[in-house]
């Protein structure tokens, strides 16, 4: 079997939170492009319902919307039990939903910084302990979270104290995890983009002065691109990376080098 075959993902079941929309969206249409049956977990279910049918037509893989609030164990363990039932298993799971508040450490609202450290970082423990529950008793599987290289370096001119610390913990969960369940059959990796240009950030008039302090900053002079992640993702997702776990892999341009 040639290497382009054992990267295939046929057979597999895989859930991506924040799935109806950018980073998620992009990696889960290339999970289905790869053979799997997917979930897409949003909390905007209309959203996720348009993205699953449109991932549906475009490689016929079967594909069902959930809504969950990642923030909810209750609505996090039903969420796996739709999966399972729905798709009939769990192999691997995407661990993506997260959100961004900028503001000045010493102006931001308490609950702003709750609200981005409970979805970014609480948000991916629930629903990679939930995940890699269900994969330890039914044979093994994958779990992927998202970091960024805000996990790596302080971002620079906006101010994002809650996010660059949210992503660094999810960094240390991912190998904390990783080495928790080594001998359970999981694996866990995550990975860290550098500035991706998603529809959000595309089409946001207000970011194009920030954009271009980016792009004037980024060795490669752009944003990236979030079908640059995919073929990350899939390897990650499956078999063929049967000895990759507990690591963080930057995908940023080259952006923390220096």
């Amino acid at each position: 079997m040639s290497i382009i075959e054992r990267m295939r993902l046929d057979g597999k079941h895989i859930f991506v939170t924040g799935g109806a929309r950018g980073i998620g969206k992009s990696v889960a249409t290339a999970f289905a492009e790869a053979g799997a049956d997917l979930a897409i977990v949003d909390v905007d279910i209309d959203e996720a319902q348009e993205t699953a049918k449109d991932i549906f037509d475009k490689t016929g893989r079967k594909v069902i919307a959930v809504k969950t609030d990642v923030t909810d164990p209750v609505q996090v363990d039903a969420m796996i039990e739709t999966v399972v039932s729905e798709l009939g298993g769990l192999e691997a799971a995407f661990c993506n939903a997260g959100i961004c508040i900028n503001e000045p450490a010493e102006e931001m609202a308490f609950e702003h910084w709750k609200r981005v450290i409970d979805i970014n970082l609480t948000g991916v423990y629930l629903t990679a302990v939930a995940a890699g529950k269900y994969m330890m008793a039914h044979g093994g599987g994958s779990i992927i979270n998202t970091a960024s290289m805000s996990g790596h370096i302080v971002n620079v001119p906006q101010p994002q104290c809650a996010y660059n610390a949210s992503k660094a913990g999810v960094i240390m969960l991912t190998k904390s995890l990783a080495v928790e369940w080594a001998k359970k059959g999981v694996r866990v990796n995550c990975i860290s983009p550098g500035y991706m240009g998603t529809e959000l950030i595309n089409n946001a008039p207000s970011l194009v002065p920030l954009i271009e302090q980016w792009n004037a900053m980024a060795p490669m002079g752009r944003l990236g691109k979030p079908e640059e992640l995919q073929s990350i993702c899939v390897y990650l997702a499956g078999d063929t990376s049967s000895f990759t776990t507990g690591s963080d892999i930057v995908v940023d341009g080259a952006f923390t080098c220096f």
